[in-house]
Protein backbone atom coordinates (compact mmCIF):
# COMPACT_ATOMS: atom_id res chain seq x y z
CA UNK A 1 0.00 0.00 0.00
CA UNK A 2 1.04 3.20 -0.84
CA UNK A 3 -0.30 6.56 0.61
CA UNK A 4 -1.25 9.38 -1.72
CA UNK A 5 -2.14 12.90 -1.06
CA UNK A 6 -5.24 14.36 -3.39
CA UNK A 7 -4.57 17.61 -2.44
CA UNK A 8 -7.37 20.17 -3.56
CA UNK A 9 -6.74 24.07 -5.12
CA UNK A 10 -8.51 27.20 -5.14
CA UNK A 11 -6.55 28.61 -7.55
CA UNK A 12 -2.90 27.57 -9.41
CA UNK A 13 -5.00 24.57 -11.54
CA UNK A 14 -6.32 24.37 -14.35
CA UNK A 15 -9.77 26.15 -14.45
CA UNK A 16 -12.59 23.20 -13.38
CA UNK A 17 -15.53 22.66 -15.50
CA UNK A 18 -17.80 24.23 -13.50
CA UNK A 19 -15.54 26.73 -11.67
CA UNK A 20 -18.43 28.96 -9.76
CA UNK A 21 -16.43 30.17 -6.36
CA UNK A 22 -17.81 28.33 -3.37
CA UNK A 23 -18.61 31.65 -1.82
CA UNK A 24 -21.13 32.01 -4.71
CA UNK A 25 -22.87 29.18 -4.26
CA UNK A 26 -26.41 28.19 -2.38
CA UNK A 27 -26.65 26.27 1.17
CA UNK A 28 -27.91 23.69 -0.67
CA UNK A 29 -25.18 23.60 -3.01
CA UNK A 30 -22.41 23.78 -0.12
CA UNK A 31 -23.45 21.18 1.95
CA UNK A 32 -24.34 18.76 -1.40
CA UNK A 33 -20.46 19.14 -1.75
CA UNK A 34 -19.77 18.46 1.69
CA UNK A 35 -22.70 15.79 1.63
CA UNK A 36 -20.51 13.94 -1.68
CA UNK A 37 -17.44 14.18 0.56
CA UNK A 38 -18.52 13.05 3.38
CA UNK A 39 -19.96 9.65 1.21
CA UNK A 40 -16.86 9.54 -0.94
CA UNK A 41 -14.39 8.92 2.68
CA UNK A 42 -17.00 6.67 4.04
CA UNK A 43 -16.81 4.39 1.39
CA UNK A 44 -12.75 4.32 1.35
CA UNK A 45 -13.33 3.49 4.74
CA UNK A 46 -15.26 0.49 4.03
CA UNK A 47 -12.28 -0.84 1.64
CA UNK A 48 -9.61 0.59 4.14
CA UNK A 49 -8.43 3.17 1.64
CA UNK A 50 -9.43 6.00 3.72
CA UNK A 51 -6.53 7.86 5.71
CA UNK A 52 -8.02 11.41 6.31
CA UNK A 53 -9.10 14.37 4.68
CA UNK A 54 -9.62 17.83 5.58
CA UNK A 55 -11.00 21.72 4.11
CA UNK A 56 -8.71 24.34 5.61
CA UNK A 57 -9.89 27.68 6.91
CA UNK A 58 -8.77 30.70 4.58
CA UNK A 59 -6.86 32.46 7.50
CA UNK A 60 -3.02 31.07 7.32
CA UNK A 61 0.29 33.53 8.83
CA UNK A 62 4.12 32.54 7.31
CA UNK A 63 6.48 32.40 10.30
CA UNK A 64 10.41 31.11 10.22
CA UNK A 65 12.79 30.56 12.65
CA UNK A 66 15.13 33.78 13.03
CA UNK A 67 17.41 32.62 15.86
CA UNK A 68 16.55 33.83 19.42
CA UNK A 69 13.37 35.35 20.23
CA UNK A 70 10.25 35.76 18.71
CA UNK A 71 10.20 34.69 15.00
CA UNK A 72 9.20 36.82 12.10
CA UNK A 73 5.57 36.56 10.72
CA UNK A 74 3.92 38.17 7.55
CA UNK A 75 0.82 38.03 5.74
CA UNK A 76 2.43 37.90 2.47
CA UNK A 77 3.83 38.40 -0.03
CA UNK A 78 4.73 35.35 -1.05
CA UNK A 79 1.63 33.74 -3.12
CA UNK A 80 0.07 31.98 0.17
CA UNK A 81 -1.39 28.28 0.77
CA UNK A 82 -4.46 30.32 2.33
CA UNK A 83 -5.33 31.42 -0.94
CA UNK A 84 -4.02 28.50 -2.95
CA UNK A 85 -4.72 24.97 -1.24
CA UNK A 86 -8.60 24.16 0.06
CA UNK A 87 -8.23 20.97 1.80
CA UNK A 88 -7.07 17.61 1.05
CA UNK A 89 -7.31 13.82 1.18
CA UNK A 90 -4.91 11.62 2.14
CA UNK A 91 -5.62 7.60 0.49
CA UNK A 92 -3.86 4.42 1.28
CA UNK A 93 -4.07 2.33 -2.00
CA UNK A 94 -2.40 -0.80 -4.05
CA UNK A 95 -1.54 1.38 -6.77
CA UNK A 96 -0.58 4.54 -8.45
CA UNK A 97 -3.41 3.79 -11.26
CA UNK A 98 -5.88 3.61 -8.08
CA UNK A 99 -5.45 6.96 -6.81
CA UNK A 100 -5.73 8.36 -10.23
CA UNK A 101 -8.99 6.48 -10.09
CA UNK A 102 -9.85 7.58 -6.84
CA UNK A 103 -9.06 11.56 -7.68
CA UNK A 104 -11.27 11.48 -10.72
CA UNK A 105 -14.00 10.23 -8.71
CA UNK A 106 -13.57 12.59 -5.99
CA UNK A 107 -13.16 15.44 -9.41
CA UNK A 108 -16.57 14.93 -9.75
CA UNK A 109 -18.15 16.55 -6.48
CA UNK A 110 -21.09 18.61 -7.36
CA UNK A 111 -20.66 22.54 -7.50
CA UNK A 112 -23.18 25.59 -9.06
CA UNK A 113 -26.51 23.92 -10.40
CA UNK A 114 -25.89 20.65 -8.87
CA UNK A 115 -23.66 19.74 -11.16
CA UNK A 116 -20.11 18.10 -11.19
CA UNK A 117 -16.97 20.67 -10.60
CA UNK A 118 -15.08 18.78 -12.69
CA UNK A 119 -11.88 20.31 -10.85
CA UNK A 120 -8.57 19.43 -11.18
CA UNK A 121 -7.13 17.56 -8.39
CA UNK A 122 -3.58 17.51 -7.63
CA UNK A 123 -2.39 13.68 -7.29
CA UNK A 124 1.22 13.53 -4.82
CA UNK A 125 2.82 10.25 -3.39
CA UNK A 126 4.40 10.18 0.24
CA UNK A 127 8.40 9.95 0.49
CA UNK A 128 8.96 6.61 1.35
CA UNK A 129 11.44 5.76 3.95
CA UNK A 130 15.21 7.29 3.50
CA UNK A 131 17.44 4.44 2.33
CA UNK A 132 19.60 2.94 4.61
CA UNK A 133 23.38 3.97 4.41
CA UNK A 134 25.52 1.34 5.10
CA UNK A 135 29.65 1.26 5.47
Amino acid sequence: MAKYLLLKHYRGAPAAVNCVPMDQWTPEEVSDHVQYMHDFAARLEGTGEFVDAQGLSPEGTWVRYDGEGRPPVTDGPFAETKDLIAGWMVIDVETYERALELAGELSAAPGAGGQPIHEWLEVRPFLGAPPTITE
